[in-house]
This record gives structure tokens, C-alpha cells and sequence, in this order.
């Protein structure tokens, strides 16, 4: 039986290698609150009453202890672990290859836990209040007719970048509807003089201060297992470039649906600000961010 009440599935299987460490269990507020706690309040006053975390599997203990057990006084709580050997019937795994294949295949991971309209965000990321209730009111109704209808958060470019070095951003191309035309990834961007730049073969090209950006932030009805397992299966037998690093991403298989003329996905357009620890130096600009929203009531002790 198919439960319609919409799930909220955090990725949080990655380590984060520029800032050398678990992000996920660092603490920032001051109560030493960590960005997922800010995540998972958000997101129960909007609605989600059930967290699926998408983690290692020798992440569980120190998961649980830190996050999961907190988190069970108000929501209900799943583990789903990504692993590198979970991929469809008939693909293989390159000799070589020790890592999971990205945030797709993370995705797809999820296929056995959740049946329900879904939501997906990354687990060392603050996206705002508002956020979670624009995703929450999409999933809450969303159903597929003649396509598949998902979502997209959209953010201003200017709203995600750090001072503290470079950030890659899927920038968006929107149809005149509202719906998602195309996903690229900017490598390399940053605020120069006033504007936002990134760097391509050396070049560096401006973009629009307020161009709509992905942070990974989407709902999905449960089709898109089915077009991930696909996705996935294709991927795997004509990986291009290095087989030992690349990933299948969230993106990639998102416009490679809108371009099949597959699937609709309606862009929630927000200003709320982004939040990450993307380097080391990130830390405590964050955490003067978090002191001041408590500041101000709009956050009680989370801890």
C-alpha cells in the first residue's frame, strides 16, 4: 500500500574533503547545534514527519549518537546505506573503484525504503525556512500524468556563494511556465569586484548576481527510481573519462529527463540564504550566522 505522506531523504554519505573532516556532526549554533539540526526543524515545521538518512554504514553508530536519536523525539527515523556494490542487475563495479558513484546513485539507494513523494537535500547545507515549506506544499499534491512532475528549490546565485574560495553551482535555465529548461555546472565560482564569475579554460566569465542555482534541493514522486535505475544501468556501461572517479549525479539525470521530454520539474524560486562549511575558514561566519538567528527568536535551543 502506498503511503502519499511526503518523506524527506538527507544525503549525507560524503565527506567533506576541501574542509577535511565529518561536516555533518560539526557543531555551529550556540548550543551546539549542527547545520542538520537547523535542516530537520525546518523542515517538521513544515510538515515532513518521516527523515530517511542516506549514510555510510559505518557512519550508523556515530550517526545515531550524534543526529538519529535527537531526531527520533520528533520525526520518524530510517537509515539507508549507500554502497558502491548497489548498483542494477548485469552492471559491473571497475577494478579500482572504492567510492560510491555520486548523488544519483544516492538516489537510487533510497529505491527500497521510500514509496511516497520525496524530498532531497544535502545533509551539511542550511537552506531556510522557507524552503522546506515551498518543497513540502509541491510534494503534499504531487502526482504524475501525462510526465512526471517534480521540483526544484531555486536559489540567487549571489545567496550561495562563500568568501572563502571557489563553489560549483548548477546554474539554471527557466522556461517561461516555470519549469526547470536546463541544469549546467559552473565550476569555479566566485564574487570579484562586485560581480560572480567562474572560470572556464582560464577565462573568467560573468554570470547574473541573481541567475537561479540548484543546491540540491528537490522532490520527486517514486517514478524517478524506476528512470534512475535506467539512468544508472546506462551510465554504467559507457562510463566516459576516468572510471575510478566518476560520479552519476542528481542533475545529469534530471535534464536528461526534461530533454526526453519525460518529465516537468516546476522551479520554487526562494531568496532565502545558504549556509555551508565549504572550507575550514567557512566555520565561523556560519556560526555568527546561526548566533544571530537565535539572536532573534527565530531558532529556540535545538540542543
Amino acid at each position: 500500500m502506498t503511503n502519499n505522506k511526503p518523506v524527506l531523504a538527507i544525503l549525507a554519505a560524503g565527506m567533506g574533503s576541501r574542509y577535511g573532516g565529518l561536516k555533518q556532526i560539526d557543531p555551529v549554533g550556540p548550543n551546539g547545534e549542527l547545520i542538520i539540526d537547523y535542516s530537520l526543524y525546518d523542515a517538521k515545521q513544515a510538515g515532513f514527519s518521516k527523515v530517511v538518512f542516506l549514510i555510510k554504514e559505518e557512519m550508523q553508530e556515530i550517526f545515531e549518537d550524534k543526529i538519529g536519536k535527537r531526531t527520533r523525539n520528533m520525526m520518524d527515523v530510517e537509515y539507508v546505506y549507500q554502497s558502491i556494490n548497489d548498483i542494477p542487475e548485469g552492471a559491473n563495479v571497475p577494478e579500482g573503484r572504492l567510492k560510491p558513484w555520486g548523488t544519483g546513485h544516492a538516489v537510487y539507494s533510497l529505491r527500497n525504503t521510500i514509496d511516497a513523494p520525496f524530498g532531497v537535500i544535502n545533509a551539511d547545507d542550511f537552506y531556510g525556512r522557507e524552503t522546506y515549506q515551498k518543497l513540502y506544499e509541491f510534494l503534499i499534491t504531487a502526482h504524475d500524468q501525462d510526465k512526471y512532475h517534480y521540483c526544484m528549490v531555486g536559489f540567487d546565485l549571489q545567496n550561495t556563494l562563500t568568501e572563502s574560495g571557489a563553489v560549483s553551482r548548477g546554474v539554471c535555465e527557466i522556461l517561461e511556465d516555470g519549469n526547470l529548461s536546463s541544469v549546467t555546472e559552473r565550476l569555479k565560482i566566485t564574487k570579484q569586484e562586485g560581480d560572480v564569475v567562474y572560470e572556464e579554460d582560464g577565462n573568467l566569465i560573468k554570470l547574473p548576481s541573481e541567475a537561479t542555482a540548484s543546491l540540491n534541493v528537490w522532490g520527486f514522486t517514486p517514478s524517478f527510481f524506476g528512470e534512475l535505475k535506467r539512468g544508472l544501468t546506462e551510465f554504467l556501461a559507457n562510463i566516459e573519462g576516468d572510471p575510478i572517479k566518476r560520479e552519476y549525479y542528481l542533475p545529469f539525470a534530471v535534464d536528461h529527463l526534461i530533454k526526453l521530454g519525460k518529465a516537468e520539474v516546476k522551479v520554487l524560486k526562494t531568496k532565502e540564504k545558504w549556509y555551508g562549511v565549504t572550507y575550514k575558514e567557512d566555520k565561523e561566519r556560519v556560526r555568527e550566522a546561526f548566533f544571530e538567528m537565535a539572536k532573534a527568536g527565530l531558532y529556540p535551543p535545538l540542543k
